[in-house]
């Protein structure tokens, strides 16, 4: 992943010694295999599918987002030295139901105290313009855990690039919402412009920030590497740069990441041409200098 740190410009924070390390991160997807690049990364595993008490990931695109958050071995993470609770929500074709994704956010909120959670990763979605009571209460109870002082990392989706197309949770006004900046060639299984575009309904900017998610190469099951592409792949990246900034100063809250990731971005041709309405492009060194 050393070029996605480039392109992040993660350069000098891994001189400053920061890595993620005591940083905590609830990672809502398909589960986690545990490849050998993760030895003592992962210190949680809890199933909403199938209820099994053991680490596995019948599909593998978990596993690939833990592994730009926190992949220390052969490849290296954002956050090499973070830590991942998998939360299971997905089952093995990648779907998910609202009651499960609902279950899991309870437990989150019962014991991200007891575990030290301070990042919730979402990389999962659902398409725009649903408005299911269901899909209300997910919104619902993201943004109470980001009053509760938890930070909320959730994926734009992959039905852009037409306006409003950023997907359910994506869409909430306190949540940090990501999009790819690097779709306008096609991506692995992805077609080009996929990244979800705002504005919301409600004209809010959304996604806020942007990140590399196309071709990105992490972990797969048993051992392997593969390449992916989508904003899931993008989220995973701004929630290790923010587990980055939580080990440098650990007080901060959700606003005051949000904050200071605006001031943070850096604007490059797909903001500066409105072809999103995005604040600019995630830049880790600029993040860490202001916090």
């Amino acid at each position: 992943m050393k070029l996605l740190k480039q392109q992040v410009h993660a350069n000098e924070v891994y001189r400053n010694g920061y890595t993620g390390k005591n940083v905590r991160i609830a990672v809502l997807d398909t589960g986690v295999f545990l490849h050998r690049d993760l030895r003592n990364r992962v210190f949680g595993f809890k199933d909403f599918v199938d209820g099994r008490d053991y680490c596995y990931d019948d599909n593998g695109h978990g596993t690939h987002v833990t592994g730009i958050i926190c992949s220390n071995g052969t490849i290296k993470g954002i956050a090499p030295d973070a830590q991942v609770a998998a939360i299971k929500v997905l089952d093995r074709g990648g779907n998910g139901k609202t009651n499960r994704v609902l279950m899991a956010l309870e437990w989150i909120q019962e014991y991200k105290k007891k575990y030290g959670i301070r990042i919730l990763n979402f990389s999962v979605g659902f398409l725009p313009g649903a408005e299911s009571e269901e899909q209300k209460l997910i919104v619902d109870k993201l943004e109470q855990l980001w009053d509760d002082n938890m930070i909320v990392v959730a994926a734009a989706g992959n039905n852009g690039p037409g306006e409003g197309s950023v997907t359910v949770p994506g869409i909430s006004r306190k949540i940090i919402t990501v999009g790819a900046n690097d779709d306008k060639n096609p991506g692995h299984l992805m077609p080009k412009e996929y990244s979800g575009q705002g504005p919301t309904e409600c004209c809010i900017v959304k996604p806020e920030i942007l990140a590399p998610g196309t071709n990105m190469i992490s972990l797969d099951r048993n051992n392997h590497y593969v390449r992916k592409s989508g904003t899931s792949m993008a989220t995973p990246v701004v929630s290790g740069a923010i587990a980055l900034a939580l080990q440098k100063n650990p007080g901060l809250r959700p606003e005051d990441i949000k904050l200071k990731l605006y001031e943070s971005v850096e604007k490059n041709e797909k903001v500066r041409d409105g072809y999103t309405k995005a604040w600019g492009n995630l830049h880790v060194d600029n993040l860490l200098r202001l916090i």
